[in-house]
């Protein structure tokens, strides 16, 4: 497993874990609106895709998804440091660029952004 994927799949089982009681309830029609969603992360050395189904189950498959949500690109080291959580707290470098691609995206992403440093 490359190295962002495997960072993926660590934050994929947290991902679950948050979701999927989430997806219940009153607000969990608010939720479910913005699934499946999927995210490309791109460097120099790989490309990964997050995919969260409606389910709210997420994982990781190599290469670029034909119609992200959003796309997270940078240098490998940048990108693997805001994944691993080493930088904590600290604004994420001015070489990753994300790009929400689609309304349901962005929210997800405004949502998200401080689980992965961004």
């Amino acid at each position: 497993m490359s190295c962002l994927a495997g960072l993926l799949a660590n934050a994929s089982r947290s991902i679950e874990t948050e979701l999927q009681p989430r997806l219940q309830g009153l607000f969990g029609g608010i939720v479910r609106a913005l699934l499946p969603q999927t995210w490309v992360f791109r460097s120099e050395r790989e490309v990964v895709s997050l995919v969260v189904d409606p389910s709210g189950r997420a994982t990781v498959v190599p290469g670029a998804s034909p119609s992200p949500d959003v796309t997270v690109e940078g240098p490998h080291d940048a990108l693997r440091d805001v994944l691993s959580g080493a930088r904590g707290r600290a604004a994420p470098p001015s070489s990753v660029r994300v790009t929400p691609v689609t309304s349901k995206g962005r929210t997800a992403f405004d949502y998200l952004r401080g689980r992965f440093g961004m």
